[in-house]
């Protein structure tokens, strides 16, 4: 995108507040996660939402996105950011630097993916902690208490939203994602949403649980990809007054043929994280879906793409003297020792890498009819009367319609599902 243009230099004036403070005089293209839904609801597309546990996903899915002229989100979770090289603070000044280096006119946000809530110490230190994420320059949050009970759900993400600006992107999540069985349903997203709402609390997003997984699916056990695409539907339409779509998590190891028709059904964001630490570790992977092979117990390291052989032969070193499975979605934990490692690999590893994940972006983007979509978004931001992308929506619902006896749900499980 030629960054001369006059709507350009109009948005460049319209970004958040704290993007300002830290880049007023770069033509950085980070804009507020609110203006980013908003076009992909109106162009019924999809962002693609890339976790970018190394550095190097953030410049093969700009290349792409520049490529496609598409906007999408760099994201990485609370959890993963205790786990990853890529880090909330360190993704910030990456993504400024690839984009200077592509010649800046790439549209994003920054997403604080899964900003995990699990109980009242963590509600109270959310209080210091997201004010300092948003000074780094992160764009939207997405708060997920979905591992409490229902009613401590609401009550948590109204408190942990009420620390975070409203001119930036909000997502929230109702039903702990954890794969094929338990689904959300459609009582409990009302009493969510319009819990949240009675508080003036406004989400872009609502992160459901609808049969995806974090993570691989081990075929080798009978694992397979089952999202209730009908259910997911259901949802869509019962909050779509609120404003909110619905944000897709675990979409790695899912067809393309399947992803394509995602719009259809109220996805307006899609979250993809472990296909591309797939494409930086060189991991054989299906075609169709990204998901890992598994053979013979062991995950599959191609020696012509990815990191060399020779620092994946440390890593499986490593796991082993963790006593970790070489099938192991635990391997995700090799990002951040070795992250430095994989920054400094041989030059034609680095280039490969870039290059297989601007392709698998390039991929996504078309799927999700997202080419096109950073244009939208120039468009959402000229047309806004002001400075500030906090939305303005009606409160329909008085609070004390929203109680504990009026909670539908007991989370059944304490198993960690997350990132």
């Amino acid at each position: 995108m030629d960054t001369s243009r006059t709507a350009y230099r109009e948005m460049l004036t319209k970004r958040p507040l704290n993007v300002q403070a830290l880049w007023g005089t770069e033509d950085l293209g980070l804009v507020s996660g609110r203006d980013v839904v908003i076009a992909a609801r109106e162009s019924q597309s999809i962002i693609l939402a890339a976790n970018a546990r190394s550095p190097l996903t953030v410049k093969g899915v700009f290349k792409a996105a520049k490529a496609c002229n598409a906007a999408v989100y760099i994201e990485i979770a609370k959890s993963e950011d205790s786990y990853c090289y890529g880090s909330f603070a360190s993704l910030p000044d990456y993504a400024a630097r690839y984009s200077a280096e592509l010649g800046h006119g790439i549209i994003f946000g920054l997403h604080v993916d899964h900003y995990g809530i699990k109980s009242r110490e963590d509600v109270q230190k959310s209080v210091a902690h997201i004010p300092d994420i948003v000074r780094r320059g992160w764009t939207s949050f997405a708060v997920d208490a979905s591992h409490l009970q229902d009613w401590e759900n609401l009550c948590a993400t109204r408190d942990v939203c009420m620390s975070i600006p409203a001119y930036l992107g909000l997502e929230v999540e109702v039903g702990e994602i954890k794969g094929p069985g338990e689904l959300s349903t459609v009582k409990e997203a009302l009493f969510f949403i319009g819990g949240l709402n009675s508080w003036g609390i406004s989400p872009d997003l609502l992160a459901i649980s609808n049969g995806s997984l974090h993570g691989t699916y081990d075929t080798t056990t009978g694992q397979h990809e089952g999202i209730d695409l009908d259910r997911t539907l259901e949802i869509a339409n019962a909050i779509r007054p609120y404003g909110v779509a619905i944000a897709q998590h675990g979409i790695s190891g899912t067809p393309l043929s399947k992803v394509s028709r995602f719009r259809k059904f109220g996805i307006a964001k899609g979250n993809v994280a472990t296909l591309f630490q797939n494409v930086v570790f060189g991991l054989k992977m299906d075609p169709e879906t990204g998901n890992a092979v598994v053979e013979n117990g062991s995950y599959v390291k191609e020696p012509d793409r990815g990191i060399s052989a020779e620092l994946w032969n440390k890593i499986v070193e490593w796991a082993d003297g963790k006593k970790y499975s070489r099938k192991s979605g635990d391997y995700k934990k090799a990002n951040l020792p070795f992250g430095e490692a994989i920054m400094n690999e041989p030059q034609p590893c680095i280039d490969r890498i870039v290059a297989e994940t601007e392709e698998w972006a390039t991929r996504f983007l078309k799927a999700f009819n997202a080419e096109g979509t950073a244009e939208k978004v120039l468009e959402t931001i000229a047309r806004r009367p002001f400075d500030n992308a906090a939305p303005e929506r009606p409160v329909l619902h008085k609070r004390s319609e929203f109680t504990c006896e009026g909670a539908q749900q007991e989370r059944g499980s304490d198993a960690d599902y997350s990132d």
